[in-house]
């Protein structure tokens, strides 16, 4: 089983990249399951229905969130209607939304889970995910042994303490919301695939996605902006992932795949 990551798609250049790396990326390598963080794919922050919906029908079989989950109103309200998207699972079980389930993939199965981390988040806490992580991973490998989690955190040491504790429960945990890709991939003894941070898909001449001046001014002024996208040498971001069908990973790849973009392109992804 090979299971393609897409890091982080910021803003409608992060959109447009994705479009575009998929046709470089398919003459590239073969996948048979698809997941991409789109927590910044609507403004830089947050995931609107639309742009769920436009990512799902280019190829993703999962959307995953993180702390920017809930700040687009019109996919909270449909949380429960959409499958493919995933919310953090050590959130209140009242919020809408589930943060793990189990999907079809060719033949077999995979299973997705999506937590947060508990450190430098001040708009949404979550539980810690060290303590559901045993049971919730064994329900999962009781039905597949494909467990892919995507750890949305802030800091690298949070990220490596769960990377180790989920060795050999999961086939990969992958680091994301940093927006850097490391150049740390490496396959645990237990068989687990990790990665600090699989980067982010988007400008790359930007601050995180974002437009380098506006954010520049955030800083000087204290007023937050993450509406001023850039477009700047966009860029897709990822790994593969390559798992026996014991579900142990036997080899974790680093993606980067930059686009060509013109002035009409601009204009290409769907409204927010």
């Amino acid at each position: 089983m090979k299971v393609l990551y897409i890091a982080e798609i910021v803003g409608k250049a992060g959109v447009y990249a994705f479009k575009q790396a998929l046709k470089e990326l398919r003459r590239r390598a073969s996948w048979d399951f698809l997941i991409a963080c789109a927590d910044g794919a609507t403004g830089s922050g947050g995931l609107g229905r639309n742009h769920a919906a436009y990512l799902a029908k280019l190829g993703a079989n999962v959307l995953t969130t993180g702390d920017f989950c809930f700040y687009k109103k019109d996919l909270c309200d449909n949380f429960d209607k959409l499958p493919y998207v995933l919310r953090p699972y050590n959130l209140n079980q009242e919020a809408p939304g589930s943060g793990a389930r189990v999907y079809k993939a060719g033949s077999g199965k995979v299973a997705v889970v999506s937590l947060l981390g508990q450190s430098g988040f001040s708009r949404l806490h979550g539980s810690s995910p060290h303590a559901l992580l045993p049971a919730l991973l064994a329900r999962l490998r009781a039905q597949t042994p494909y467990v892919i989690v995507d750890f949305h955190a802030q800091a690298s040491a949070e990220k490596k303490a769960l990377f180790l504790a989920a060795d050999g429960l999961c086939s990969a945990a992958l680091g994301s919301h940093a927006r850097v890709q490391t150049a740390d991939e490496t396959v645990l003894p237990g068989g687990t695939a990790i990665i600090t941070d699989a980067g982010r898909t988007g400008a790359q001449e930007s601050v995180g996605g974002c437009d380098a001046a506006s954010r520049v001014r955030e800083y000087l002024s204290g007023i937050p902006d993450w509406t001023r996208e850039s477009w700047e040498r966009p860029e897709a971001q990822g790994v593969l992932v390559d798992m026996g069908e014991d579900g142990r990973a036997r080899s974790i790849e680093r993606i980067r795949v930059p686009v060509s973009v013109d002035e009409k392109d601009k204009g290409g992804a769907p409204a927010d």
